[in-house]
Protein backbone atom coordinates (compact mmCIF):
# COMPACT_ATOMS: atom_id res chain seq x y z
CA UNK A 1 0.00 0.00 0.00
CA UNK A 2 1.54 3.68 -1.29
CA UNK A 3 2.23 5.39 1.77
CA UNK A 4 2.56 9.52 1.96
CA UNK A 5 3.43 11.03 4.96
CA UNK A 6 2.28 7.76 7.33
CA UNK A 7 -1.05 7.97 5.03
CA UNK A 8 -2.42 5.72 2.78
CA UNK A 9 -2.89 7.21 -0.69
CA UNK A 10 -6.92 6.06 -0.63
CA UNK A 11 -7.45 8.16 2.15
CA UNK A 12 -5.31 10.53 1.72
CA UNK A 13 -7.17 11.40 -2.22
CA UNK A 14 -10.90 10.82 -0.35
CA UNK A 15 -9.72 13.49 2.16
CA UNK A 16 -8.72 16.09 -1.09
CA UNK A 17 -11.52 14.99 -3.31
CA UNK A 18 -13.97 15.82 -0.37
CA UNK A 19 -11.54 19.45 0.30
CA UNK A 20 -12.26 20.33 -3.66
CA UNK A 21 -15.87 19.49 -3.36
CA UNK A 22 -16.40 21.57 -0.69
CA UNK A 23 -14.15 23.99 -1.96
CA UNK A 24 -16.36 24.45 -4.61
CA UNK A 25 -18.87 25.16 -2.36
CA UNK A 26 -16.96 27.71 -0.61
CA UNK A 27 -16.01 29.44 -4.04
CA UNK A 28 -19.91 29.51 -5.25
CA UNK A 29 -20.85 31.06 -1.97
CA UNK A 30 -18.11 33.03 -1.66
CA UNK A 31 -18.26 34.66 -5.06
CA UNK A 32 -22.22 35.39 -4.45
CA UNK A 33 -21.02 36.80 -1.67
CA UNK A 34 -18.16 38.99 -3.46
CA UNK A 35 -20.35 40.33 -6.25
CA UNK A 36 -23.26 41.79 -3.67
CA UNK A 37 -20.63 43.53 -1.41
CA UNK A 38 -17.86 44.63 -4.37
CA UNK A 39 -20.70 45.86 -6.77
CA UNK A 40 -23.26 47.14 -4.12
CA UNK A 41 -21.73 47.34 -0.78
CA UNK A 42 -23.85 44.63 0.88
CA UNK A 43 -22.90 42.76 3.78
CA UNK A 44 -25.19 39.54 2.88
CA UNK A 45 -26.21 37.51 6.53
CA UNK A 46 -29.37 36.40 4.48
CA UNK A 47 -26.67 34.47 2.02
CA UNK A 48 -27.07 31.26 3.68
CA UNK A 49 -30.18 31.40 4.20
CA UNK A 50 -30.32 31.59 -0.08
CA UNK A 51 -28.28 28.81 -0.45
CA UNK A 52 -30.72 26.40 1.71
CA UNK A 53 -33.48 27.66 -0.21
CA UNK A 54 -32.03 26.58 -3.38
CA UNK A 55 -31.60 22.99 -2.17
CA UNK A 56 -35.30 23.32 -0.21
CA UNK A 57 -36.89 24.07 -3.38
CA UNK A 58 -35.11 21.65 -5.65
CA UNK A 59 -36.31 19.11 -3.24
CA UNK A 60 -39.76 20.78 -3.07
CA UNK A 61 -40.23 21.01 -6.36
CA UNK A 62 -39.24 16.70 -6.93
CA UNK A 63 -41.96 16.16 -4.25
CA UNK A 64 -44.84 18.43 -5.86
CA UNK A 65 -43.97 18.68 -8.82
CA UNK A 66 -42.28 16.28 -9.97
CA UNK A 67 -39.51 18.63 -11.62
CA UNK A 68 -36.09 16.53 -12.53
CA UNK A 69 -32.75 17.41 -11.19
CA UNK A 70 -32.00 19.26 -14.55
CA UNK A 71 -34.91 21.21 -14.60
CA UNK A 72 -34.18 22.10 -10.95
CA UNK A 73 -30.59 23.44 -11.64
CA UNK A 74 -32.17 26.00 -13.86
CA UNK A 75 -35.35 27.23 -12.39
CA UNK A 76 -34.72 26.80 -8.37
CA UNK A 77 -32.22 29.53 -8.56
CA UNK A 78 -33.96 31.56 -10.92
CA UNK A 79 -37.50 31.44 -8.25
CA UNK A 80 -34.88 31.90 -5.33
CA UNK A 81 -32.96 34.90 -7.62
CA UNK A 82 -36.18 36.72 -7.87
CA UNK A 83 -36.94 36.60 -4.24
CA UNK A 84 -33.69 38.14 -3.36
CA UNK A 85 -34.92 40.95 -5.79
CA UNK A 86 -37.97 41.71 -4.28
CA UNK A 87 -35.88 41.74 -1.14
CA UNK A 88 -33.81 44.22 -2.32
CA UNK A 89 -36.66 46.22 -3.82
CA UNK A 90 -38.46 46.24 -0.85
CA UNK A 91 -35.84 46.12 2.39
CA UNK A 92 -32.49 46.88 1.29
CA UNK A 93 -33.41 49.77 -1.09
CA UNK A 94 -35.01 51.63 1.76
CA UNK A 95 -31.46 51.44 3.26
CA UNK A 96 -29.50 52.38 0.13
CA UNK A 97 -26.40 54.52 1.64
CA UNK A 98 -26.48 54.37 4.87
CA UNK A 99 -23.83 51.95 7.19
CA UNK A 100 -22.60 48.57 6.08
CA UNK A 101 -24.02 47.73 9.80
CA UNK A 102 -27.70 48.29 8.94
CA UNK A 103 -27.75 46.08 5.60
CA UNK A 104 -26.20 43.62 7.98
CA UNK A 105 -28.56 43.56 10.78
CA UNK A 106 -31.49 43.63 7.82
CA UNK A 107 -30.40 40.76 5.85
CA UNK A 108 -29.81 38.72 9.73
CA UNK A 109 -33.40 39.44 10.33
CA UNK A 110 -34.14 37.83 6.91
CA UNK A 111 -31.99 35.09 7.52
CA UNK A 112 -33.37 34.22 10.81
CA UNK A 113 -37.04 35.15 9.81
CA UNK A 114 -36.74 32.49 6.97
CA UNK A 115 -34.84 29.81 8.75
CA UNK A 116 -37.57 30.31 11.40
CA UNK A 117 -41.00 29.40 9.04
CA UNK A 118 -39.25 26.87 6.75
CA UNK A 119 -38.09 25.12 10.30
CA UNK A 120 -41.63 25.41 11.31
CA UNK A 121 -42.86 23.82 8.66
CA UNK A 122 -40.26 20.77 7.90
CA UNK A 123 -38.24 20.39 10.91
CA UNK A 124 -34.57 20.06 11.24
CA UNK A 125 -34.22 16.47 10.91
CA UNK A 126 -33.49 16.54 6.71
CA UNK A 127 -35.02 15.66 3.82
CA UNK A 128 -33.39 13.72 1.06
CA UNK A 129 -33.12 14.29 -2.69
CA UNK A 130 -32.28 11.34 -5.07
CA UNK A 131 -28.99 11.32 -7.16
CA UNK A 132 -29.70 11.77 -10.71
CA UNK A 133 -29.30 8.69 -12.49
CA UNK A 134 -27.30 9.74 -14.83
CA UNK A 135 -24.60 10.47 -11.86
CA UNK A 136 -25.04 7.09 -10.21
CA UNK A 137 -21.74 5.31 -9.99
CA UNK A 138 -18.42 6.56 -10.78
CA UNK A 139 -14.88 5.62 -11.71
CA UNK A 140 -11.79 3.49 -10.50
CA UNK A 141 -9.05 5.59 -10.74
CA UNK A 142 -6.80 3.13 -9.34
CA UNK A 143 -5.87 4.96 -6.21
CA UNK A 144 -9.51 6.32 -5.64
CA UNK A 145 -12.89 5.69 -6.26
CA UNK A 146 -14.17 8.84 -8.10
CA UNK A 147 -17.99 9.01 -7.89
CA UNK A 148 -19.61 10.61 -11.38
CA UNK A 149 -21.56 12.93 -9.24
CA UNK A 150 -18.85 14.42 -6.81
CA UNK A 151 -16.73 15.40 -10.77
CA UNK A 152 -19.77 17.08 -12.13
CA UNK A 153 -20.18 19.27 -9.17
CA UNK A 154 -16.74 20.32 -9.30
CA UNK A 155 -16.45 20.76 -12.64
CA UNK A 156 -20.31 22.82 -13.35
CA UNK A 157 -19.06 25.25 -9.55
CA UNK A 158 -15.80 26.14 -11.54
CA UNK A 159 -17.38 26.79 -14.72
CA UNK A 160 -20.04 29.20 -12.90
CA UNK A 161 -17.02 30.66 -10.96
CA UNK A 162 -14.60 31.45 -13.86
CA UNK A 163 -17.49 32.23 -15.81
CA UNK A 164 -19.06 35.08 -13.45
CA UNK A 165 -15.60 36.40 -12.69
CA UNK A 166 -14.98 36.34 -16.78
CA UNK A 167 -18.43 38.62 -17.06
CA UNK A 168 -17.50 41.07 -14.64
CA UNK A 169 -14.22 41.89 -14.96
CA UNK A 170 -13.85 41.58 -18.99
CA UNK A 171 -16.89 42.47 -20.22
CA UNK A 172 -18.93 45.97 -21.01
CA UNK A 173 -21.88 44.48 -19.15
CA UNK A 174 -19.33 44.26 -15.76
CA UNK A 175 -17.83 47.68 -16.91
CA UNK A 176 -21.64 48.97 -16.50
CA UNK A 177 -22.39 47.15 -13.18
CA UNK A 178 -18.96 48.82 -11.39
CA UNK A 179 -19.18 52.24 -12.99
CA UNK A 180 -23.13 51.63 -11.92
CA UNK A 181 -22.43 50.89 -8.65
CA UNK A 182 -19.38 53.65 -7.97
CA UNK A 183 -21.33 57.01 -9.82
CA UNK A 184 -24.67 56.17 -10.12
CA UNK A 185 -25.68 59.98 -10.82
CA UNK A 186 -23.30 59.81 -13.57
CA UNK A 187 -24.37 56.51 -15.34
CA UNK A 188 -28.02 57.49 -14.81
CA UNK A 189 -27.00 60.56 -16.94
CA UNK A 190 -26.68 57.87 -19.62
CA UNK A 191 -29.65 56.64 -19.82
CA UNK A 192 -28.21 53.57 -17.61
CA UNK A 193 -31.24 52.33 -15.43
CA UNK A 194 -29.32 52.43 -11.88
CA UNK A 195 -31.91 50.97 -9.42
CA UNK A 196 -32.89 48.08 -12.01
CA UNK A 197 -29.09 47.32 -12.36
CA UNK A 198 -28.67 47.10 -8.43
CA UNK A 199 -32.04 44.97 -7.94
CA UNK A 200 -30.27 42.31 -10.88
CA UNK A 201 -26.90 42.33 -9.35
CA UNK A 202 -28.23 41.14 -5.86
CA UNK A 203 -30.44 38.92 -7.59
CA UNK A 204 -27.49 37.26 -9.22
CA UNK A 205 -25.68 37.15 -6.03
CA UNK A 206 -28.49 35.36 -4.14
CA UNK A 207 -28.82 32.93 -7.83
CA UNK A 208 -25.50 31.92 -7.22
CA UNK A 209 -26.17 31.00 -3.37
CA UNK A 210 -29.57 28.84 -4.89
CA UNK A 211 -27.52 26.99 -7.65
CA UNK A 212 -24.66 25.57 -5.05
CA UNK A 213 -28.03 24.66 -2.54
CA UNK A 214 -28.92 22.62 -5.78
CA UNK A 215 -25.78 21.15 -6.67
CA UNK A 216 -25.53 20.50 -2.58
CA UNK A 217 -28.91 18.49 -2.38
CA UNK A 218 -28.17 15.36 -3.74
CA UNK A 219 -25.15 15.08 -1.60
CA UNK A 220 -26.22 16.83 1.81
CA UNK A 221 -28.81 16.13 4.04
CA UNK A 222 -31.43 19.57 3.22
CA UNK A 223 -32.37 20.98 6.05
CA UNK A 224 -33.81 24.57 6.72
CA UNK A 225 -30.87 25.31 8.94
CA UNK A 226 -27.78 23.50 6.83
CA UNK A 227 -26.77 27.19 5.49
CA UNK A 228 -26.17 28.71 9.06
CA UNK A 229 -23.04 26.87 9.90
CA UNK A 230 -21.83 27.55 5.94
CA UNK A 231 -22.06 30.72 6.24
CA UNK A 232 -20.12 31.78 9.27
CA UNK A 233 -16.74 29.52 7.28
CA UNK A 234 -17.96 31.43 3.60
CA UNK A 235 -17.45 34.69 5.52
CA UNK A 236 -13.86 33.80 6.42
CA UNK A 237 -13.68 32.53 3.20
CA UNK A 238 -14.68 35.93 1.70
CA UNK A 239 -12.41 37.94 4.81
CA UNK A 240 -9.07 35.77 3.39
CA UNK A 241 -9.82 36.51 -0.12
CA UNK A 242 -10.26 39.93 -0.11
CA UNK A 243 -13.81 41.41 0.58
CA UNK A 244 -15.18 42.45 -2.47
CA UNK A 245 -12.58 40.68 -4.70
CA UNK A 246 -14.34 38.57 -6.77
CA UNK A 247 -11.25 36.65 -8.02
CA UNK A 248 -9.92 36.38 -4.53
CA UNK A 249 -13.29 34.71 -3.43
CA UNK A 250 -13.11 32.48 -6.42
CA UNK A 251 -9.31 31.15 -5.41
CA UNK A 252 -9.63 30.96 -1.99
CA UNK A 253 -12.88 28.99 -1.92
CA UNK A 254 -10.85 26.55 -3.47
CA UNK A 255 -7.51 26.90 -1.75
CA UNK A 256 -9.92 26.62 1.52
CA UNK A 257 -11.22 23.50 0.72
CA UNK A 258 -8.29 21.91 -0.08
CA UNK A 259 -6.78 23.06 3.13
CA UNK A 260 -9.58 21.63 5.09
CA UNK A 261 -9.54 18.73 3.97
CA UNK A 262 -5.54 18.06 4.32
CA UNK A 263 -6.37 18.56 7.99
CA UNK A 264 -8.49 16.53 8.31
CA UNK A 265 -6.14 13.41 7.21
CA UNK A 266 -3.35 14.57 9.05
CA UNK A 267 -4.84 16.41 12.31
CA UNK A 268 -8.53 16.13 12.08
CA UNK A 269 -9.29 17.75 15.42
CA UNK A 270 -8.32 21.26 14.02
CA UNK A 271 -10.42 20.61 10.52
CA UNK A 272 -13.38 22.99 12.30
CA UNK A 273 -10.90 25.35 12.92
CA UNK A 274 -7.85 25.72 10.62
CA UNK A 275 -10.25 28.29 7.95
CA UNK A 276 -10.76 30.37 10.99
CA UNK A 277 -6.75 30.12 12.21
CA UNK A 278 -5.73 30.90 8.65
CA UNK A 279 -7.65 33.91 8.89
CA UNK A 280 -6.09 35.34 11.77
CA UNK A 281 -2.77 34.69 10.14
CA UNK A 282 -3.96 36.71 7.05
CA UNK A 283 -5.48 39.59 8.72
CA UNK A 284 -2.57 39.99 10.77
CA UNK A 285 -0.35 40.60 7.74
CA UNK A 286 -2.67 41.59 5.17
CA UNK A 287 -5.61 43.68 6.32
CA UNK A 288 -7.06 43.69 3.49
CA UNK A 289 -6.89 39.99 2.50
CA UNK A 290 -5.10 38.39 -0.02
CA UNK A 291 -6.58 39.89 -2.71
CA UNK A 292 -8.18 42.81 -1.27
CA UNK A 293 -7.31 45.99 -1.78
CA UNK A 294 -6.65 49.25 -0.20
CA UNK A 295 -9.80 50.85 0.96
Amino acid sequence: MTMIFGVPLAVLSGQLLIGVINGAFYALLSLGLAVIFGLLKIINFAHGAMYMLGALVTVVLFDMMGVNYWVALFLAPLLVGAFGILIEYFLLRRIAGQDHIYSLLLTFGVALIIQGVLTNIYGVSGLRYSMPDLFKGGINLGFMFLPYYRAWVIVVALLVCFGTWFVIEKTKLGAYLRAGTEDSQLMQGFGINVPLLVSLTYGFGVMLAAFAGVLAAPIYSVTPVMGSNTLIVVFAVVVIGGMGSIGGAIITGILMGVIEGLTKTFYPPASSAIIFLVMVVVLMFRPNGLFGKEA
